[in-house]
């Protein structure tokens, strides 16, 4: 048995129908699916209490009784508790049992997730600092008096060394976030079945999927601009008049949209290509699929998590600037009234602390939501709890004997 049962496994999905030795799922709670169908691979008969408790495993005696002999602990209506191995209980799973799933990998396997977005931040962090400080021209500053055509030249001067200045920060960062996204992906799928992962074992798994990855980045990414462009081009076109601009702020709305429900709609695909080993347009239909009836749910999720992530920014990175930028200067009043953008060591390397901290805690938390919401998704529509409880060694799910 694999680690990660149902999701490792080459070709396709067991959704498609095309995998032997795995149980036909059950219908998806969404209600999608034909209806009136049971899997075929249900508990076995007559075990109420659920299957992680103690004494509940095949050939264990019966419960002692409660009210009208149910089991303790499952009152009137009440189900029974979903088995737990690991972060995240085997059932669809809240929004809160999602963030909390991926802080609890965090916190218990915190030694390789830690491990690989600190050394990961540390290294792009230094090379930013060394292009910022060495490469990188020094950016442009606005002359608050200028007016007609040397506003609108130093406007497009400084719009230009900005776009510059920061395309290397992205394409970085852009590195950064694909190596800690394959890595922490396998680190979270073994922390769901309550089992650990050495560093040097979650990349050995990782690194054959990370060109794969970084194509599914690329695509995503020009596909995104492509909208943009057809979106804006009109507008652009009719030139600086009202019309041009209206057309063009009209064109900025709809493209935007298409963008962002193309994007959820396609946030599923890199666990899926991690975990499922499918080819990039593969991991696409599978994310169209699993996302299918859920897209403002899983909006909503990855909004919230982006919030959260927005809020630890802004904690971690306002006291770090602030004690930049003192230690760079004479204070904060000079540097509020200083045109100049020349910022010395000082202010890189303590800027660049901050940054290193917030990349450490951001890079695990998104890459353990992403991973746990399409872990929910084939819960609610393939049942790969149970996949997943017979991996974990659940009592109560072993594969029948033929």
């Amino acid at each position: 048995m694999n680690d990660s049962p149902g999701w490792a496994s080459p070709g396709s999905a067991p959704s498609d129908g095309q995998e032997t030795g795995i149980p036909k799922p059950s219908p998806p709670v969404d209600g999608s699916g034909p209806a009136g169908q049971w899997s075929p691979a249900q508990p076995p008969p007559g075990q109420w209490s659920p299957p992680s408790a103690p004494g509940s495993g095949p050939g264990a005696p019966p419960p002692t009784p409660g009210w009208g002999g149910m089991p303790q602990g499952s009152g009137w209506g009440r189900p029974p508790t979903a088995a737990k191995p690991g972060v995240i209980p085997l059932r669809p799973l809240g929004v809160g049992e999602i963030l909390d799933g991926a802080v609890s990998t965090m916190r218990t396997h915190w030694r390789t997730v830690l491990g690989i977005s600190l050394t990961v931040s540390v290294i792009a962090e230094i090379v930013i600092i060394l292009l910022h400080r060495y490469v990188l021209p020094q950016q442009v500053s606005i002359d608050p008096n200028a007016t007609g055509a040397e506003a609108l030249r130093q406007a497009t001067d400084s719009a230009q060394s900005q776009l510059i200045s920061t395309a290397p920060d992205t394409l970085i960062a852009l590195i950064a976030t694909l190596i800690t996204t394959s890595v922490l992906t396998m680190v979270i799928s073994r922390s769901v079945l309550g089992r650990g992962v050495t560093l040097s074992e979650a990349w050995s798994e990782a690194r054959p999927r990370l060109l794969p990855l970084l194509g599914l980045t690329l695509l995503l990414s020009l596909l995104s601009l492509a909208i943009m462009v057809v979106g804006l081009l009109p507008g652009l076109a009719l030139g600086g008049g009202a019309a041009g601009v209206t057309l063009t702020f009209l064109g900025l709305i709809a493209s935007s949209g298409v963008v962002l429900w193309l994007m959820i709609r396609f946030t599923l695909a890199a666990p899926a290509l991690m975990l499922e080993r499918q080819s990039v347009l593969t991991s696409l239909r599978r994310s169209a699929k699993l996302v299918r009836g859920n897209w403002w749910r899983t909006f909503g999720i990855l909004a919230l998590t982006y919030l959260l992530v927005i809020i630890l920014t802004f904690i971690i990175a306002i006291p770090f600037g602030i004690i930049a930028v003192s230690v760079d200067s004479n204070g904060l009043s000079e540097f509020l009234n200083s045109s100049s953008t020349d910022f010395g060591w000082p202010f890189l390397i303590v800027t660049g602390i901050g940054d290193v901290i917030i990349s450490t805690l951001a890079y695990p938390f998104t890459a353990g939501v992403m991973a746990l919401l399409y872990v929910d998704q084939r819960i609610r529509r393939e049942a790969l709890d149970l996949d997943l409880a017979r991996a974990a060694g659940v009592p109560g799910y072993d594969t029948p004997k033929s």
